[in-house]
């Protein structure tokens, strides 16, 4: 088979979208292209190549703020894909205090599980809604049920698995009664008419185990070591027949779900399509001069993720996920040490390096004005629900884009990040005044963010806590 006959998104393509959410950074953007086209391609092979073929995992050298996360995010999220985002430095060396490695693929696999869950529960959702208006039918017009006399193992539920009277089973009163509360359900007459239904509370008691192997990072709880056992309780709930619709539905298809299907299809998916994002791997990487303290910790943090970046088992509460064909990118800033001071080992897993670029003047305007949700478009937007139309003049997004990229210089560089407190500060009392000034149209001139912030970036001390 090749990548001609199947759908597929070419790497022109994936770097077009990127471009939609991230300014500049084509060697980053080209890079995960193709290393997403050759997961692709690796998947059209017969399985005796296939399973040879290893990811080409990424490091993404570059200061804080230029995008590095942004670029993996959406590239998850254009090929649907299991995402976990994870810093280095939560990991500790087995011994210390501190995350263990394995964590970053449960969280994974968990990220896949919600996923496919999410897909499937959206699938059954016709079928849900019919059973859930059953069952306001039922509260509505309950049908009278022989009384049962209570066991020592019915949990105070009897009246609920009491059996229906069978005298009302063919009752042609009864069921023109119903037929009519249904057609009035239907034409959404009743929305407003308080029903009491009975809710399914969760069972579980959320204590974690105490133990070693990351239990407690697995999640597990004392009802899924009992597999499920515990009974499930309900509870009577006095409601509007609109929020009884949403609760008993989202009920219905979380019981119409396979969740058999949902880990087999979601541990397949995490496996062959999953992405982890390691942030700050620089801040574990040791410098020339090794010795005892942290460098000890920080190397054996190195040597942990190398078998999971190399390709080994991991136990999931979901069950064991295989991370030889999980595409790993790694990022870091790499100010005091280099990619090259990462142990060899680990170094040879991450065979493909991009350095990306600081932010100029010109990059944070075009931040400012061109991507698809754009800081401008986001506060437009939220100022527009107050009836509150506001213009940004060029002139001004460039005066932003200068004092944002001397702040930069002169301060930490944060890149793209030192925009939000910016607009913050330049639209602080326009955010405060909106609800009474409504409605009204405003013009963001140069002189507005000059004004606003000639006196903050002249004084450093000023400076150093506001921008």
């Amino acid at each position: 088979m090749t990548l001609s006959s199947q759908k597929g998104l070419f790497p022109e393509e994936i770097v077009a979208y990127l471009d939609r959410y991230v300014v500049g950074q084509e060697k980053a953007k080209r890079a995960v292209a193709v290393a997403l086209r050759n997961r692709m391609r690796r998947r059209c092979l017969p399985e005796e190549i296939a399973k040879e073929i290893s990811p080409r995992n990424i490091i993404m050298v570059g200061p804080t703020g230029v995008g590095k996360t942004e670029i993996a995010r959406r590239l998850a999220r254009l090929v649907d894909a299991p995402f976990a985002k994870v810093e280095a430095t939560k990991f500790t060396e087995v011994g210390y205090v501190g995350r263990d490695v394995e964590s970053m693929i449960r969280d994974l696999v968990e990220s896949s599980v919600q996923m496919v869950k999410a897909r499937k529960v959206e699938d059954v959702q016709g079928e849900a809604a019919l059973a859930a208006e059953e069952r306001i039918l039922d509260a509505l017009l309950p049908v009278p049920k022989k009384r049962k006399m209570p066991s020592f193992f019915s949990f105070g539920e009897e009246e609920e698995e009491a059996e229906i009277d069978p005298s009302f089973e063919n009752d042609e009163k009864f069921a023109a009664t119903r037929g009519r509360l249904k057609e009035m359900l239907q034409a959404g007459r009743l929305e407003d008419r308080e029903v009491e239904v009975h809710i399914t509370e969760s069972s579980r008691m959320g204590i974690p185990l105490i133990g070693g192997g990351g239990m407690d990072e697995m999640g597990m709880s004392i009802n899924e070591m009992l597999g499920g056992l515990l009974p499930k309780k309900t509870k009577k709930k006095k409601m509007k027949i609109r929020e009884a619709r949403r609760l008993l539905q989202a009920e219905e298809a979380e019981r119409l779900v396979d969740m058999d299907a949902v880990t087999s299809e979601a541990l397949e998916k995490a496996q062959e399509e999953g992405i982890v994002f390691l942030d700050e791997l620089d801040k574990v990487a040791s410098s020339e001069g090794r010795g005892s303290g942290p460098d000890v910790s920080r190397e054996g943090v190195q040597r942990d993720l190398l078998p999971i970046v190399e390709g080994t088992s991991v136990q999931t509460k979901y069950g064991s996920v295989q991370t030889d064909h999980i595409l790993f990118i790694a990022a870091g800033a790499f100010h005091k040490v280099k990619p090259s001071d990462l142990v060899p080992e680990l170094q040879g897993r991450f065979p493909i390096r991009v350095e990306l670029d600081s932010l100029e003047e010109e990059d944070l305007f075009r931040i400012l004005k061109e991507p698809e949700h754009s800081l401008i478009k986001q506060y437009k937007a939220l100022l527009e629900t107050e009836g509150v139309v506001v213009e940004f003049q060029e002139e001004a997004l460039r005066e932003i884009a200068r004092y944002a990229a001397t702040m930069n210089r002169e301060m930490e560089n944060i890149g793209a990040r030192r925009l939000h407190t910016m607009m913050e500060l330049l639209l602080e009392d326009l955010n405060f005044r909106a609800p009474r000034v409504a409605p009204e149209d405003l013009a963001i001139t140069s002189e507005k963010v000059r004004y606003t912030f000639a006196d903050i970036a002249g004084n450093e001390d000023i400076r150093k806590y506001l921008l």
